[in-house]
């Protein structure tokens, strides 16, 4: 039979598949074979090395905690990227490079900020004995440890145990660099985990000298005075190459509490913490007992060489609002004229810091910020906590806190631009979202009464603050934020009622632009910038855009109607002031974790907040309009020095501004009058008919702004249209702008 197969000898010039298919089998064959016997061998060697009875037992404890520490050390490392992601945007040095003093509103020197690092005292002429007091004091084993000090921390943790109280630190001076760098000075594990890792971070990029001399460049010495060049000019008028021994105690005991041991604060606590600081000199072998005694017998003397009161939290911001405008422009010696005005800048600390010393421990507060400003954003006040020495972290710019109720501004602004009106009536009821179910302040999920917008309110209702936000849409509630400037608000549920964290400083901002009449109020400190040989590199008034408006005029008008009636009758009446009229929203998140309240008057512009900064709960039944309105009403009653005060958009003038006003008008009158020659008797019949009808215009408007305040609540169970008709009823006694 014809085989094409093996035709000239085709089968030579194809695959031997018999042949091939025996040596891939015969491979594998020998391959496992090879690795039989290589486990024999491996196995063999360990053999003498097992490990039985105790031996064993430990050797599997160390594996355990090698591996629970390879675990712990990757989950740390998690927890400090957000501060790595902080550090790779270079800025951490570059801060150095500016050198800045401030001015106030009056044009009045206030203080400085910044480090010209060109112009710095460079370290080898810093004096040898306040190297080493700085050293013996917070970091004896500066120059043995990688940036964190094992041994060092684990003594401070037995001294600790054994007092039974924080007497030792267990921080490193890298450490306390890189929280001076980088984070705040809040007490939580996260942020001790990120100090951490960031201490082996500098180390790993920069020599010790150069850690040394940034630590003392940076450092808060207390008076608003950054560095040990700065705190020598501030408390001994002179430069740090020219303190002597005592003189450099006093600073170097400065690091650990600068408000508490600031000797024009406290002189006898200052020198008794130097001597703390000469002993460490002994003990750590630096000098002896003799070579110390004379700085003992003649403490240091303190000559203050400007004002002690500065400013320091609204200069924090001020300094990071220069580097920002003058980002690329290669200036960096620079003198900025700013908003702030100091009389109302001591008066928020005072009110702030009163409220929480009186009330703060009884309510478990140690935390809160305030924020003042003029209607069109201007920065006039700023207090970032109650002790900037013991922390400069700056909560009115930084602190990203729930707003509670008082984000229902924005909720209840978004609604009458979608057709709703102050007088239309809606239900204390709403849907569910998910599995959530609002719920109004007593815990009921609603009563389901029908009442007007501007009542809802008023009584702060969370069922219908969910309803509308649901009804007009969330992301329209969420564009309204982005349109005033803040930042950050997230859809969800309960968004509504103020569940996303914001600065205080962007909600003073926010709620701002009502004050405003609708144009941006986006917060701002700086008016002015020159160089140092006084060239202007940049004006506010020269630079920036006009302020757009964004939300329209109506709209406005009709919102400061509805807070004007929160502060009237609803939960911010502990704000009313008895010379103005104020418009505004308390707040109170879940917890209570944060309590606020936010308002304004024509004139100004205020935000009080007051928590804890570990988050955790206050008192049970604390509230925005306990706690924080009763701390605005205090300072709006000493901050307003002239009852000339312009008239919130949509609300008539109060009464005191009307007779101001009349007084002010009568005052011009008389001197165009005694400009004047003398009128004869006809002149002088006009004039007395003027002053008739000048004075009826003055009853009929004092009439019109002081309103009948003795309607009723409409009855839920009413019908609809006297519903309706007694909702407008109790509108009318709005001192609405224009009503006759």
């Amino acid at each position: 039979m014809y085989d094409w197969f093996f035709k000239q000898r085709g089968r030579d010039r194809l695959i031997n598949w018999l042949g091939l298919d025996a040596w891939i089998d015969s491979t594998l064959a020998e391959t496992w074979e090879r690795i039989k016997d290589g486990y024999d061998a491996a196995s063999s060697f360990f053999a003498r090395f097992r490990l039985t009875g105790w031996r064993r037992l430990l050797n599997e404890a160390a594996c355990e905690a090698l591996t629970l520490a390879t675990g712990g050390f990757f989950i740390m490392y998690g927890l400090a990227l957000p501060a790595f992601m902080e550090v790779e945007d270079g800025k951490w040095l570059t801060t150095g490079q500016y050198s800045v003093k401030f001015l106030d509103v009056n044009g009045n020197e206030i203080g400085k900020r910044g480090i010209n690092l060109d112009d710095a005292v460079p370290l080898e002429e810093i004096p040898d004995y306040m190297i080493k007091a700085t050293l013996a004091t917070e970091d004896r084993r500066f120059y043995e440890h990688f940036g964190v000090d094992v041994f060092g921390t684990f003594r401070a943790f037995i001294e600790n145990l054994r007092a039974n109280d924080v007497v030792q630190g267990g921080s490193s001076l890298t450490q306390q660099l890189a929280k001076n760098l980088f984070l705040s000075s809040e007490r939580s594990l996260q942020r001790k985990i990120k100090e951490a890792f960031l201490a082996l971070w500098l180390e790993s990029r920069l020599t010790k000298d150069e850690i040394l001399k940034l630590y003392l460049d940076r450092s808060y010495m207390g008076g608003g005075a950054f560095g040990v060049e700065a705190a020598a000019q501030f408390y001994f008028g002179k430069s740090i190459r020219d303190v002597n021994l005592a003189e450099a105690a006093m600073l170097a005991g400065l690091f650990k509490a600068p408000t508490k041991y600031a000797p024009h604060v406290d002189l006898a606590a200052a020198r008794a913490r130097a001597n703390v600081v000469l002993n460490n000199l002994v003990e750590a072998g630096y000098y002896t007992a003799g070579q110390v005694q004379h700085a003992r017998l003649n403490p240091a003397r303190v000559v203050e060489t400007r004002h002690a009161d500065s400013p320091d939290w609204f200069l924090d911001y001020a300094f990071e609002e220069v580097q920002r405008l003058m980002a690329g422009k290669g200036h960096f010696n620079l003198i900025a004229r700013t908003t702030v005005d100091l009389s109302l800048q001591e008066a928020a600390e005072k009110a702030l810091v009163s409220a929480l010393r009186q009330r703060g421990r009884a309510v478990r507060a140690d935390a809160g910020a305030f924020v003042v400003t003029e209607t069109d954003g201007a920065v006039r006040a700023l207090v970032g906590g109650p002790d900037y020495g013991e922390s400069q972290f700056n909560r009115a710019t930084k602190a990203r806190r729930q707003p509670g109720s008082s984000f229902k501004i924005y909720v209840y602004a978004t609604a009458l631009e979608n057709g709703y009106k102050p007088t239309t009536i809606v239900r204390d009821a709403s849907r569910s979202c998910g599995h959530w179910h609002p719920q109004n302040y007593n815990g009921s999920h609603g009563s389901g009464a029908r009442m007007p917008l501007w009542l809802a309110l008023a009584k702060s209702l969370n069922t219908t603050a969910a309803e509308l936000s649901f009804a007009v849409g969330r992301e329209k509630v969420i564009e309204m934020t982005q349109r005033l400037g803040i930042q950050g608000v997230q859809k969800s549920c309960s968004m509504a009622l103020g569940d996303t964290g914001i600065t205080p400083i962007q909600h003073v901002g926010g709620v701002a632009t009502f004050a405003n009449g609708g144009r941006l109020a986006k917060p701002y400190a700086i008016m002015e910038i020159y160089t140092a040989s006084g060239e202007l590199v940049y004006s506010r008034e020269r630079d920036e855009p006009p302020t757009p408006q964004v939300i329209s005029r109506e709209v406005v008008e009709q919102m400061n109607q509805m807070l004007f009636k929160v502060v009237e009758e609803g939960t911010g009446q502990r704000a009313k002031l008895d010379f103005t009229h104020v418009a505004g929203k308390t707040g109170t998140s879940t917890g209570p974790k944060d309590v606020w309240f936010v308002g304004f008057t024509g004139r100004y512009v205020g935000g009080v907040w007051i928590g804890r900064d570990d988050n955790r709960p206050m008192s049970g039944g604390t509230t925005g309009g306990q706690l924080a309105a009763p701390i605005w009403q205090q300072f709006m009653s000493v901050a307003h020095t002239d009852m000339n005060i312009p008239t919130i958009p949509g609300l008539s003038p109060h009464p005191i501004q009307v007779a101001e006003q009349q007084r002010v008008a009568a005052m011009q009158r008389n001197k165009v009058a005694a400009s004047e020659p003398a009128a004869g008797p006809r002149s002088q019949s006009l004039m007395s008919e003027r002053t008739r009808k000048v004075l009826e215009r003055i009853v009929k408007s004092l009439r019109t702004a002081s309103g009948d305040q003795g309607t009723e609540e409409p009855a839920p169970g009413a019908p609809a249209a006297d519903r309706r008709a007694d909702a407008a009823r109790w509108f009318e006694d709005l001192p609405i702008r224009g009503r006759p």
